[in-house]
């Protein structure tokens, strides 16, 4: 919901409530749009935000500013206060994506990931990949096609310092973790898209196969 409020120019701006004009309290974010009114949001709203976009790609649709804007009850220089484009939009999503992938590598690895070697960070991706905990909002980076140069460098860049290999790896041991990494990548691209997932007892015996195939 939105409410007007005075803004600088003695015009007036979108005030943004929560979902059912409750009465719960809020922090609010102040800021002004470009055309000088005053904007104030709840910090939640970056959150719904990310949400409804996610939500739209769930359905098969394609995500704008403007169908954001709608699914959240927001004008779009609401959506635009917190992402400018739909570039920034559709990165934040990735970022998020991505987050989630780091808190798991994370948590099965036990470690951060300059504080592990190769064979380590290999494993604890291939333990997640292999996890079956997938959806279509996995392939975020090649969901839109104009932007997926600019979505698919951020996805490298963020996962480089768990899957880049030492140069001075020897030629087998190099072979055999990459190998291993490719056997995750389709793991888990074939839960995203659901194109033939294995089965529980394939999925273990393919982690098996990938894991003897990174032994130290």
């Amino acid at each position: 919901a939105q409410r007007c409020v005075p803004s600088r120019g003695g015009r007036s701006a979108s005030m943004i409530a929560s979902p059912q004009d409750s009465p719960v309290s809020a922090t609010l974010q102040l800021g002004y749009l470009p055309d000088g009114n005053l904007l104030v949001m709840g910090t939640e709203t970056p959150h719904s935000i990310i949400a409804a976009a996610f939500a739209q790609l769930e359905e098969g649709g394609s995500v704008s500013l403007d169908s954001v804007a709608r699914a959240v009850g927001l004008t779009k220089p609401g959506v635009m206060y917190h992402y400018p484009t739909k570039e920034a939009l559709m990165l934040a999503l990735v970022d998020s994506v991505l987050d989630r992938w780091e808190s798991e590598l994370t948590a099965r690895l036990g470690a951060t990931s300059s504080q592990a070697g190769p064979h380590e960070r290999i494993r604890a991706y291939l333990d997640w990949s292999l996890s079956g905990e997938f959806s279509e909002t996995d392939l975020v980076a090649m969901s839109d096609p104009k932007l997926r140069r600019t979505l698919t460098h951020r996805w490298t860049e963020r996962l480089a310092p768990w899957l880049t290999l030492p140069t001075d790896l020897a030629p087998d041991v190099r072979a055999r973790l990459i190998a291993a990494r490719l056997l995750a990548d389709g793991g888990w691209l074939a839960d995203a898209t659901n194109f033939f997932p294995p089965t529980p007892d394939e999925r273990a015996r393919v982690h098996l196969l990938a894991h003897n195939l990174i032994k130290d």
